[in-house]
């Protein structure tokens, strides 16, 4: 059975919402920059924004943003280098003082956050589906072979059994923005992007039918299943990711009757 490559879907994901534009170094090793982190580059980390970035290399937020060709809502990803030094090596301008906002208050748990704590698969809810502004539907039928879990980078999404053959279809209206077999792992692989947040991957597919570039509708065919062989059949691999990051898709498909 084919492996999930996590970190290469995130670097695809990263690319193709618009990550960095300047001419930072490409990342070795992997997918990941693995190495001394360049002079005027800074390494992202889990929980890093770019305003907090900027405040501690005291740039302005938007000279940050425009160093590294990065557009509101400046969306940053652990893994990636960022520039932090002009390019041409002139003083940073110094930020503006900080405005004065608000405490922030805690949200109540949401029901994605209480299936991902107690591993417990949660029926769909109209909230993160509604929140998300795309209309999703099941890519294909089929049983479940692997739920989805986030603290495990093999399991960024869901698997679903089908005969070799069965068409994939399109999760929802979109634009497809990969459609290859580059990235290890994936097997011929299909990224259809729905929104400035929203993208859908579907994997292990024997053949695909739509190119890059395609505009698709939902339910439409995409691709077909038949090249990942589980014990019960083959396998569609399919995520839903947010802002890059993976989530439960069973948080956001309809219920199935």
């Amino acid at each position: 059975m084919l492996s999930v490559g996590v970190y290469g879907l995130g670097l695809c994901v990263i690319l193709l919402l618009g990550g960095c534009a300047s001419k930072a170094p490409a990342p070795v090793g992997g997918w990941d920059w693995v190495g001394p982190v360049p002079d005027g580059y800074y390494l992202i980390r889990r929980g890093d924004t770019l305003s907090e970035v900027a405040t501690r290399h005291g740039v302005g937020l938007r000279t940050l943003a425009g160093w590294n060709g990065l557009e509101s809502p400046y969306s940053i990803y652990a893994g990636r280098l960022l520039r932090v030094a002009p390019p041409d090596g002139s003083p940073a301008p110094q930020p503006s003082a900080p405005r004065r906002t608000p405490a922030v208050v805690a949200a109540p748990a949401t029901p994605e956050r209480a299936a991902q704590a107690t591993g417990t698969p949660k029926a769909p809810q109209a909230g993160p589906a509604a929140a998300s502004g795309v209309s999703w539907a099941w890519p294909l039928q089929g049983s479940l072979a692997q739920r989805f879990s986030a603290g495990d980078r093999t399991r960024q999404g869901i698997r679903i059994r089908a005969r070799a053959g069965t068409q994939v279809k399109a999760a929802a209206d979109g634009q497809v923005v990969y459609s290859g077999s580059g990235l290890e792992g994936y097997g011929n692989l299909i990224i259809i992007k729905h929104n400035d947040k929203y993208l859908s991957a579907y994997g292990f597919n024997r053949r695909l039918l739509v190119a890059e570039g395609d505009r698709v509708t939902r339910g439409q065919a995409v691709a077909e299943v038949g090249q990942a062989v589980d014990g019960g059949g083959y396998l569609l691999h399919f995520e839903i990711r947010r802002d890059g990051t993976a989530v439960d898709p069973l948080l956001y498909l309809p219920p199935r009757s």
